[in-house]
């Protein structure tokens, strides 16, 4: 059962995020959208999405490319974790809405999802990636609490890990 990370990246935060995590979790494969075959998800059982929210809670230009050839991957039998980066200041009424953009097609395919988090010390008004008091996925703001990044990686790493590897 192999396990790989797909991002897509506009800044360069989630391309350090994905590698962040491939690290927790042992070096596993990881492949920016913008320059692989989106195919090469069918290789994996168990698969880790990652993007950034970008204007009013999209996807950036990336995942919106590759989104049509996305929903032809058969997710069904796969177990995914999703993380996403947002600005909650700036972002407020959009924050990491991008995610759950992603979060509510996988959830369509039967995939099992793992990696819900707490929406606990996050200051936003809404997002489309939160379900009651959890965010469907690792949550990341680097602009306004990147001091939180690597404990966040970690805890939700740990939490993930028998599911993901």
């Amino acid at each position: 059962m192999a396990t790989a990370i797909f991002y897509a990246t506009s800044t360069g935060n989630t391309e350090e995020i994905a590698q962040k995590i491939s690290d927790e979790l042992g070096g596993i494969d990881t492949f920016d959208l913008s320059s692989c075959d989106i195919s090469k998800m069918n290789d994996y059982d168990k698969i880790i999405l990652g993007g950034s929210t970008w204007g009013d809670g999209e996807l950036n230009d990336d995942w919106e490319d590759a989104w049509s050839n996305f929903e032809s991957i058969d997710l069904s039998s796969k177990t995914v974790a999703l993380f996403g980066l947002g600005d909650q200041e700036s972002y407020s009424d959009e924050f990491c809405s991008a995610m759950g953009i992603i979060y509510e097609y996988v959830n369509s395919t039967g995939a099992k999802i793992v990696g819900f988090t707490s929406s606990d010390g996050y200051f936003h008004d809404e997002s489309k990636a939160q379900i009651d008091e959890k965010f469907v996925g690792l949550v990341i703001d680097e602009d306004n609490q990147s001091d939180l990044t690597d404990s966040r990686i970690k805890t939700w790493v740990d939490d993930i890990k028998s599911d993901i590897l």
